[in-house]
């Protein structure tokens, strides 16, 4: 009878050591995720930007919805030029913190993760969210005020750009129509001279099949002509004669 009263009361000391050992285990989850976060806060103050993410990733391997570390996390990864992989960060921390303040800087943050992938139009959106919940915010107005801007100079960078395509295309046709007008005049210039040329060719290949005289002919030829030009020469002299002849005058 004894011995079952010790065991027994050696199960119900077990018991009251389990039952009051298990919360001390399910304390340690807390203060552990918060110590990472914390180191990583101060990593992420010396800079160390990539030990700073690796610690606030400990923090939400062990609670994965820690509002601090995932609005930290996004910091950090910001930082290191990763703005695609900050702005998730970014909407998953205004989606999921209750804090109103909170939730303003996460979306002022993400309009910065648009701003530096030049995705103006989503900036803009994020910075004027952010202004519902802080409206005196002078930093996110400024920054929504520059998004507008840059949004306006893209749309009309891309409408000037098709202009130019477009003025582009136009002066390209002209060109080719100019090259050909001056290719068809040089054709034309070419035509022309070598009509001449073709002209001077066939006169000189006549000139060539024409049959050369002997000497003997030439002298002949020239002898002919000789007498032709005497009689010719005769002839005129005759007809002058009788031009230059005055009559006798008459007296009364």
């Amino acid at each position: 009878m004894r011995m079952q009263l010790i065991k027994s009361f050696l199960f119900l000391c077990w018991m009251v050591l389990a039952v009051t050992a298990a919360p001390a285990q399910v304390s340690l989850a807390p203060q552990k995720e918060k110590k990472e976060t914390r180191i990583g806060n101060s990593q992420f103050e010396k800079q160390n930007y990539t030990d700073a993410e690796s610690s606030y990733k400990k923090a939400l391997d062990i609670k994965n919805n820690m509002p601090e570390a995932t609005f930290n996390l996004g910091d950090a990864v910001y930082e290191q030029k990763r703005y695609d992989e900050a702005g998730k960060q970014f909407q998953l921390s205004a989606q999921t913190h209750a804090d109103a303040q909170v939730k303003a800087k996460a979306y002022h943050n993400l309009g910065n993760s648009f701003l530096q992938q030049k995705k103006y139009e989503d900036a803009v959106k994020a910075y004027k969210d952010a202004l519902k919940l802080n409206p005196q915010d002078q930093d996110t107005k400024y920054n929504l005020a520059y998004a507008n801007a840059m949004l306006q100079k893209q749309n009309n960078g891309g409408q000037n750009q098709q202009k130019n395509q477009d003025q582009n295309k136009q002066d390209q046709k002209q060109d080719q129509q100019k090259d050909q007008q001056q290719n068809q005049d040089q054709q034309n210039k070419q035509q022309n001279q070598q009509q001449p040329n073709q002209q001077s060719q066939q006169d000189q290949q006549k000139a060539q099949q024409q049959p050369k005289l002997s000497k003997e002919e030439a002298e002949q030829l020239l002898q002919a002509l000789a007498n032709e030009e005497q009689k010719t020469t005769q002839k005129m002299q005759q007809k002058n004669m009788k031009a230059v002849r005055v009559k006798t005058k008459k007296d009364w």
